[in-house]
């Protein structure tokens, strides 16, 4: 026992002096948030708009049809799989809290947005802003979801007017613990184009959901928020990139192995 509690503490030291004499290298990183989630490997935090359109081939790798319920008369739907398990807890947290939600609209290719959006401009004259330009669809992503209560499955077509629903409200509330954001906020339009859609949410992850949510910020502005950080971080000396494979290498270091006696042997890998 001592035999190995010496080699811990020796383990230790040594993995603290590597860290330590390696980051000094690095400027601190005091972003709210941790450097993955911005670097956003998984793309998770992809901005969708006028401004940034996605490409017209652009379809996420990892779709999966979604497992939730459905409003009637929708045909089987997808989203990317992180967005489905979520949507899962969250439609699970809402029953238990009484709410019965329904998905109406899911992952949408760039086809298909087209259509409806040209399909809108021919109907309206104009663009209105409630279907999205091709390719700047969060739908496309994978990641965004219409969600509504059963009464609101009846009408036809969708409003405002939702928001005052009981359902909605719980959604607005809760959504951030499930790594979703309301991606369409009513006072955020004129960053958004966009109008208040108390419907659609946008999967993030739980933490860049929680930040967004509790500082009530758009998609818009959080992306920019953090890509001006990153701009200030590497005016300081340090490479994003760099720091990335730098924490990888970190928590890849530490190998634990069980010796022959059934003892614990550390080992890094720097």
């Amino acid at each position: 026992m001592r035999k190995a509690t010496a080699r811990f503490i020796c383990f230790a030291l040594s993995l603290t002096f590597l860290i330590s004499a390696r980051a000094a290298a690095f400027p601190d990183w005091d972003f709210p948030l941790e450097p993955e989630t911005v670097y956003d490997f998984d793309q998770y935090i992809t901005l969708a708009n006028r401004s940034h359109l996605l490409d017209s081939g652009y379809v996420p790798g990892d779709l999966v049809k979604t497992t939730v319920r459905r409003a009637s008369g929708v045909g089987a739907m997808e989203l990317r799989k992180a967005a489905n398990d979520a949507l899962n807890e969250m439609f699970e947290a809402a029953s238990e809290a009484g709410y019965t939600l329904y998905l109406k609209s899911a992952y949408r290719s760039y086809q298909t947005q087209k259509t409806m959006y040209n399909n809108r401009l021919q109907k309206m004259g104009r663009d209105d802003g409630l279907v999205a330009y091709p390719g700047s669809s969060d739908h496309q992503t994978g990641l965004g979801a219409d969600i509504l209560n059963y009464a609101w499955t009846q009408k036809d077509g969708m409003n405002k007017e939702f928001a005052k629903t009981a359902e909605a409200q719980w959604m607005l509330e809760h959504c951030h613990e499930f790594g979703f954001i309301l991606r369409y906020m009513e006072d955020k339009e004129d960053i958004t184009s966009i109008k208040f859609e108390p419907w659609h949410f946008r999967y993030v992850g739980r933490e860049a959901a929680a930040y967004i949510m509790e500082n009530h910020l758009s998609l818009e502005e959080f992306t920019e928020e953090w890509q001006n950080y990153v701009a200030d971080y590497e005016a300081r000396g340090g490479d994003f990139h760099e720091l990335i494979i730098w924490r990888a290498r970190v928590r890849d270091a530490v190998v634990v192995n069980v010796n022959e006696y059934g003892e614990e042997e550390y080992s890094i890998f720097y």
